[in-house]
């Protein structure tokens, strides 16, 4: 394997992509959703977390969001107006069953009927992640993740949905960013459901895992059609700063790649995370035949990336840095990881504070190329939140987003490198489709390739979708 050829700045413009890659685009349920009380939905824990006050800036909530739950057929003629090949959307845990257990509810199941045969009558293939954070609150009042009953719950979960959609859908991603789920939910406290307990988020970790592997064993008991199975991991590009730099890559390369990939992947938890956390918690709650459970063939890994991260070991005088990217709450999202600081980096920068490094997305293919070289792999979120503006052009208001458009100019030059690299790379999936409800961030950060107006919900496409558009069409970066 070569090096990158190309622009250094990964400005690259004509590369083709093969016909058979899935160009699609991204969004979560809380995100865009709304109607949270409606239809027998029943609340989950960003419910619960976004009515808190102080918990989400300007206190804004997902109560009506993008409101897509009434506007489905118009967002769907929008996305096949744009010519998406795929649609990766989340289904709402509460919708289907309220309370986290039980039959499923009607009108809940048949809101994502109607979405995925919308989707194949437009040509448009789903992708159906089943978990994007929105845990019903009945089960966190239980113990939520940390709960080894969540897991079974989240699988009798998959089971259901599978039974109504098991002819359809194209790809079941079981997981979205389990990393998240566990230590910014329940270790830093900076999501849903805001716990700041560095065992509890170990705790989840195994959990969330184990939940995967059941669910795909339920789903693969139900589905009538010939899925691929999937979950999405936000794994981090980790740089090391100085002579102690390989160690603190190490340490947290182990709490945040390893200790998912190495059970997914491998049936085996990386034994440096355990001795790197023996102080926080002795793992008890791995329990024997766990790790041949999550250990499940997976057709497809999903990969997250927005950022670099940059990382030494904290000399223990000078101020300990914590710029790993993460709204800080007060709690740590890295359990044992006391000596480890997280430094800022050069930028240019996102409006979300994050580095814009396009390297890091190829070095990242390569390197799961490298440790899985069987493995397909899939891009299921990568773009932009920038400071958007709206202008009236002669043609009436219009986002010049040239930023953005830049951004994913250089990341799908990435993406074209890693593949030219030998990496088996089957679609990529931009974040997002719309503007939303961005987590603790409210709708102060904007992601979408279209603009929503969170006061008439109307949607604009951006420069950047037109600019998508075109790469869609013609499966070659715009020059």
């Amino acid at each position: 394997m070569g090096n990158s050829t190309g622009n250094p700045d990964y400005r690259d413009s004509g590369l083709e992509f093969s016909a058979d890659f899935v160009f699609g685009s991204a969004t979560a349920s809380y995100q865009i959703e709304g109607a949270v009380d409606e239809d027998g939905r029943g609340p989950s824990i960003w419910d619960t977390f976004s009515h808190t006050p102080g918990l989400v800036w300007n206190g804004d909530t997902g109560d009506v969001a993008d409101d897509h739950y009434h506007r489905l057929d118009d967002d769907l003629d929008l996305m096949k107006s744009l010519g998406l090949e795929a649609y990766r959307f989340s289904i709402a845990w509460p919708r289907i069953q309220p309370n986290g257990r039980g039959p499923a509810n009607e009108k809940g199941m048949a809101f994502y009927e109607r979405l995925v045969d919308g989707l194949i009558a437009r040509g448009i293939r789903p992708i159906a992640t089943l978990y994007h954070w929105d845990l019903p609150q009945a089960l966190e009042d239980e113990g939520g993740w940390t709960s080894r009953a969540t897991a079974y719950a989240f699988a009798d979960y998959a089971r259901i949905v599978g039974e109504r959609l098991g002819d359809r859908v194209e790809t079941w991603t079981t997981l979205n960013e389990p990393w998240c789920s566990a230590y910014l939910g329940y270790g830093s406290g900076a999501h849903a459901p805001g716990r700041t307990d560095g065992a509890a988020a170990l705790t989840a970790v195994h959990h969330l895992n184990l939940a995967h592997g059941l669910a795909i064993l339920a789903l693969r008991d139900v589905v009538r059609n010939d899925p691929d199975f999937s979950i999405t991991l936000n794994l981090h590009v980790l740089r090391g700063e100085g002579e102690t730099g390989p160690e603190a890559v190490r340490q947290i390369d182990g709490i945040a790649n390893r200790v998912f990939l190495g059970p997914l992947l491998k049936g085996e938890y990386p034994a440096d995370v355990f001795d790197d956390t023996a102080s926080v918690t002795d793992w008890s709650f791995v329990e024997p035949g766990d790790l041949e459970i999550i250990h499940q063939p997976l057709d497809v890994l999903g990969v997250n990336y927005y950022s670099t991260t940059l990382v030494r070991v904290w000399d223990g005088v000078s101020e300990r840095q914590s710029s790993d990217g993460h709204k800080d709450v007060g709690g740590s999202a890295w359990p044992g990881a006391d000596r480890i600081e997280f430094l800022q980096q050069p930028g240019p920068y996102t409006a979300m504070g994050w580095n814009i490094e396009p390297s890091g997305l190829e070095e990242l293919l390569v390197s799961l190329h490298e440790q899985f070289p069987g493995q397909p792999l899939m891009v299921t979120e990568n773009g932009a939140a920038f400071d958007d503006v709206v202008v009236l052009d002669e043609n009436g208001p219009a986002v010049h987003d040239d930023d953005r458009i830049d951004f994913l100019r250089r990341h799908f030059t990435a993406a074209h490198r890693a593949m030219a690299r030998g990496v088996d790379l089957r679609g990529y999936q931009v974040w997002s489709l719309m503007d939303n409800f961005e987590w603790g961030y409210g709708y102060s950060k904007r992601f979408g390739i279209v603009r929503v107006d969170y006061d008439t919900l109307e949607r604009l496409p951006k420069d950047s979708a037109h600019w998508y558009s075109e790469l869609v069409k013609t499966h070659r970066i715009p020059d």
